[in-house]
């Protein structure tokens, strides 16, 4: 496939070559509203034209929040076309985080798309120019459809240069605050060119867009491939209608997290008990009958391709998923490299590694065992914040990770914790955590799981109940709880070992702040919360402990 210079010479391409093949499909109320390239490249313009109309120069920063939608795309590629800097924030922030991003970016106008609490977000908002998608209910600022409606399309869109900046994502971090990670068009450009390349992507194909595209994986691995593949987008309408709506595309690439993976074996487990699929699974014909079924029924009966990222993956899971015909390719990567990293691909696949170097990079561990990489798509650096941008780099260039880890005899990458997650327990050792919690998570009454230690003699785990978890019997789970505490206690050091399990009454979400939008668990807002509660949960009589 042709190799294209920047995000908007692709796109031109296929408003030259397919103006009306569909680009976007968005629901709404059970209805898709299609855009083709042709409507999308309109749209796009003449919400340029406002822009310039509303004061932005290039080089101007512009924010959009809003969930995955059609509009995001197409803000996106208006911001492009307009010479400015796209400043994309998480929709499930509150208003007081959003506030801090839009003054310390800079950002001199914001577009507003498809939002479940936009009234109360926008309290402390600056008083810059805002433009809202009236339909998403956003009835404040300039009207996206006036500006569809009167504006003429910007004639002459910005050419974009490769040593401009594209963006500034603001990261969504399980510690500390987040930073403005700067990348420039070359990063963007490159790293999309050698995904498209190394796993193969063919043109005109159908893509989920799901996962935050405020992420630099979205970003890249769907919304950017995507363009430069010419591809069809579509959207959830919303988490009550994800698995219709995903089922209903049937993706030929899909990427998931490790938790979207685990949700995916509840359900099929809910309907179909571990016993029963073993045996439906095991029969001749049968079986591949039952396993194209329930492929079909997740939404994955036509994926060439399924990723999981941003977290480590159990291999359990990825052994249970391989015998449904499903096969997770495990990658790595992060904002401040632009995900060019490691990844798994169909040749080069080892479960429990997250790949090998992928073309253009250079990977090594430092003498503390911490990931280094090199390439030409690290980020130029923090917004603003020079002092933590040195911090980053070795004196030879290469970004450190934060990341332990390990490379094998054939080359591939296996993370076994994060310098940062770390913590010292009463013995005076340190305990990283990450290793021990997959081997935990391997007890399907489990959902989520925080290993803590700080201020104890012996580290204990805080855990949320799956949903079947919920529904067990008190005596079959504490039982159930014990004896993977019991297995995962077998295999690690002494002072890994863990003492106790507490069962927590609330659950970790987005929503409350304890889990990063790309569901990953925030480890220092979880212990913040309830780090004085520790011993007395360690002098607590029995294994299993309930908070109350």
């Amino acid at each position: 496939m042709h190799q294209f210079k920047n995000t908007l010479e692709a796109f031109s391409n296929w408003v030259d070559t397919t103006p009306n093949n569909i680009f976007l499909r968005q629901p709404k109320n059970r209805v898709f509203k299609e855009y083709s390239f042709q409507q999308a490249n309109e749209e796009a313009r003449k919400v340029a034209s406002a822009l310039k109309r509303l004061g932005i120069q290039p080089g101007d920063h512009v924010a959009i929040l809003s969930k995955n939608c059609a509009h995001w795309i197409m803000a996106d590629l208006a911001i492009m076309m307009a010479g400015a800097i796209s400043i994309p924030i998480y929709p499930s922030l509150g208003a007081e985080s959003i506030a801090e991003i839009l003054e310390h970016s800079e950002s001199k106008a914001i577009i507003v798309g498809n939002l479940d609490q936009f009234e109360s977000q926008k309290k402390n908002f600056p008083k810059i120019p805002l433009i809202g998608v009236k339909m998403y209910n956003v009835s404040d600022g300039e009207s996206w459809e006036d500006i569809i409606e009167k504006d003429s399309p910007l004639n002459e869109i910005h050419v974009q240069q490769p040593d401009e900046l594209i963006s500034i994502l603001y990261t969504s971090g399980t510690t500390g605050n987040p930073k403005g990670v700067m990348h420039k068009v070359s990063s963007f450009n490159e790293v999309t060119n050698m995904a498209i390349s190394y796993l193969k992507l063919k043109a005109q194909q159908r893509y989920f867009s799901y996962l935050p595209l405020t992420h630099i994986a979205e970003r890249i691995a769907i919304e950017h491939t995507g363009i430069y593949c010419g591809n069809t987008f579509t959207f959830p309408e919303s988490i009550t209608t994800f698995a219709e709506d995903l089922a209903s595309v049937q993706p030929t690439l899909f990427f998931g997290v490790p938790r979207i993976w685990q949700k995916f074996q509840e359900k099929i487990l809910e309907k179909m008990p571990q016993s029963k699929l073993d045996t439906m699974t095991s029969i001749p014909i049968l079986g591949g009958i039952v396993k194209k079924k329930i492929r079909n029924k997740l939404g994955l009966g036509k994926a060439e391709l399924c990723f999981s990222g941003a977290a480590p993956i159990s291999t359990d899971l990825q052994k249970w998923f391989l015998k449904l015909g499903v096969t997770i390719y495990q990658a790595y990567g992060m904002t401040e490299d632009c995900i060019l990293s490691h990844y798994n691909i169909p040749d080069y696949n080892k479960l429990g590694t997250v790949g090998k170097p992928v073309p253009g990079v250079t990977s090594k561990l430092s003498v503390d065992g911490e990931v280094l990489i090199k390439s030409n798509c690290l980020m130029v650096g923090y917004f603003k914040e020079k002092e933590k941008t040195d911090e980053m780099f070795t004196s030879e260039g290469f970004l450190k990770t934060g990341d332990i880890g390990e490379f094998d005899h054939d080359g591939f990458l296996s993370i076994t914790g994060r310098a940062k997650d770390q913590f010292k327990t009463d013995k005076g050792k340190y305990v990283s955590p990450g290793p021990i919690e997959l081997d935990l998570m391997k007890n399907s009454n489990i959902d989520q799981v925080c290993v803590v230690g700080t201020g104890i003699t012996q580290p204990i785990a805080l855990v949320i109940l799956s949903e079947h978890g919920k529904k067990e019997n008190k005596v079959e789970l504490e039982k159930s709880l014990i004896s993977t505490i019991h297995e995962v206690n077998k295999a690690i050091e002494k002072h890994e070992k863990i003492e106790k399990v507490v069962i927590m009454k609330e659950e970790w979400s987005v929503d409350n702040g304890l889990m990063t939008p790309t569901l990953k668990v925030k480890r220092n807002r979880v212990e913040a919360i309830h780090q004085h509660m520790y011993l007395t949960w360690f002098d607590a009589e029995g294994q299993v402990i309930y908070e109350v």
